[in-house]
């Protein structure tokens, strides 16, 4: 019999060190820099939302989140909440006006995986909307990249930006080093001590871990 990973407890193991008031904390300053980053969008999907510390603390007028495991725990009760896979998920077409993948793509069994997953979010975004994809850059994590049970695959920002322009993005940005690797790393769990990070690009220069690549579907939004 063949038996996946059980990451219900999987992540219970990696993140039982960390304080999740004080990483939701950490996140909604995260959230409120990536939202001005993104055109300050009103319809936000996040595909792979774990304990949703992001889709929790942006601001959007509309928010959704898409997860295999019902973290239905840390969710806000007002966000929209799909328990499944991505692929499968019943989303409405050129809705979405952002999307954000964070730690995401590097999970997935394929590069093509990846193209049918960024394929699958274009579907779903209306022109002009824009695509955040956040992820640990193997150029600068390599020797820890693998440390975690569940990445699969090798990504840079030089990769990511490939794939988004293939699956039919027109890229606008991309940040080589932007996050520390993770909340155990450098970067303390403090809100102030991370918008005077996210404040200043030069420490993403030396801490910096982890890409950020923003991409837009191309058109022109429709007028409310």
């Amino acid at each position: 019999m063949t038996m996946g990973i059980d990451y219900q407890r999987l992540y219970e193991y990696r993140f039982r060190d960390v304080d999740q008031a004080s990483r939701q904390a950490v996140w909604e300053e995260i959230a409120t820099h990536l939202y001005r980053s993104m055109g300050a969008p009103t319809k936000v999907l996040d595909p792979a939302a774990g304990r949703c510390e992001f889709i929790n603390a942006i601001p959007a007028a509309e928010r959704w989140a898409v997860d295999t495991m019902d973290n239905r725990e840390f969710r806000d009760s007002s966000v929209k909440a799909i328990v499944g896979d991505i692929l499968e998920a019943e989303l409405p077409p050129t809705y979405f006006d952002g999307v954000f993948v964070s730690n995401f793509l590097e999970h997935l069994p394929t590069q093509d995986s990846i193209g049918a997953v960024l394929a699958a979010l274009n579907t779903a975004m209306e022109p002009g909307g824009t695509i955040a994809v956040l992820g640990p850059n193997f150029r600068y994590c390599a020797r820890k990249y693998f440390d975690c049970a569940d990445h699969t695959l090798a990504l840079t920002h030089v990769a990511v930006a490939e794939h988004l322009y293939a699956a039919g993005f027109e890229v606008t940005a991309v940040t080589p080093r932007f996050l520390p690797y993770s909340f155990r790393g450098l970067l303390p769990p403090s809100p102030l001590a991370t918008r005077i990070y996210l404040r200043t690009p030069a420490l993403w220069r030396v801490l910096g871990e982890q890409f950020l690549v923003l991409g837009i579907k191309p058109g022109k939004r429709a007028l409310a």
